[in-house]
């Protein structure tokens, strides 16, 4: 089953058939079961034609807030070093990658997240930026993940590098954060075989494109979620995006006008512009 949040409201997609709902993602999200919550108003709901989801889909979030996870991939955690370096910061995303607490930081309000087909930004002051893409865990206001999305974790890697205490800055901006095209709501937990594939066009050509599974996650998704909840309450749920293995090298930066494409299935395909 699939969540889409539209201009007029929250529309359920079924394998045969669309159902308009009269509850938003914020209420939704306070259910702890929502696979068998949807299941019991598909039982008793008309079907409706579906959304123009082309040109209507908005971010699947409402007052929920966005957090991220970093160095869960080995990939993410060269990277970093990489970054860090000349900061003499690189150990410290060594040690983030071994140790038992996992990295977790504030990403984005709903108020600021950009949907499928909005705008991503690159910062003024930044001359390194790349996007990571992320499965991103939607979980209820219990602590349970219910549900998955497409996140795209924009990223000034200069402005990181420099000093770790600048993340806030590098990963912190309006257009920073991207989530959707829906909310995928399944009874058991994406498979370890799961893809999660970005490319990015330039000028009609392939500038990059990448590829790995939830096979290479270091740290398991409730592990993330556990902490992310330890001492911190949040009432209509949350998003979390569980890191990226996917890094373009040092020699590439984002460019205004390039399209960004992250595809999961089953999922979808999150699509958006450089601003």
């Amino acid at each position: 089953m699939k969540l889409y949040r539209v201009k007029e409201g929250t529309f359920l997609e079924l394998t045969d058939r669309w159902l308009r709902l009269e509850e938003s993602i914020d209420s939704l999200l306070t259910h702890e079961n929502l696979h068998s919550h949807l299941e019991s108003l598909a039982a008793l709901k008309a079907n409706v034609a579906p959304p123009v989801l082309d040109h209507e889909r908005l971010a699947p979030i409402l007052s929920q807030e966005v957090w991220a996870a970093g160095v869960t991939y080995y990939r993410s955690r060269d990277a970093r070093m990489e970054e860090a370096e000349t900061a003499a910061g690189g150990d410290f995303y060594d040690r983030v990658y071994t140790a038992e607490r996992p990295e977790l930081f504030y990403k984005s309000p709903g108020s600021r997240t950009v949907g499928p087909g909005g705008r991503v930004r690159i910062r003024r002051d930044a001359d390194w930026n790349v996007p990571e893409p992320e499965l991103t865990l939607v979980i209820s206001s219990q602590g349970k993940i219910v549900g998955y999305t497409i996140g795209n974790d924009m990223s000034s890697r200069d402005i990181e590098g420099e000093n770790p205490l600048y993340l806030p800055q590098a990963k912190v901006y309006d257009g920073s954060c991207a989530v959707g095209p829906c909310i995928l709501v399944l009874k058991k937990p994406l498979p370890a075989e799961t893809e999660i594939r970005m490319s990015i066009q330039r000028g009609g050509t392939t500038a990059f494109e990448d590829a790995i599974t939830l096979a290479a996650l270091k740290r398991s998704p409730e592990e993330l979620v556990e902490y992310l909840y330890r001492e911190t309450t949040y009432p209509r749920g949350c998003l979390l995006m569980t890191g990226t293995g996917i890094v373009p090298p040092s020699s590439f930066t984002l460019k205004s006008g390039d399209e960004i494409r992250i595809r999961i299935d089953p999922i979808g395909t999150l699509i958006n512009r450089v601003q």
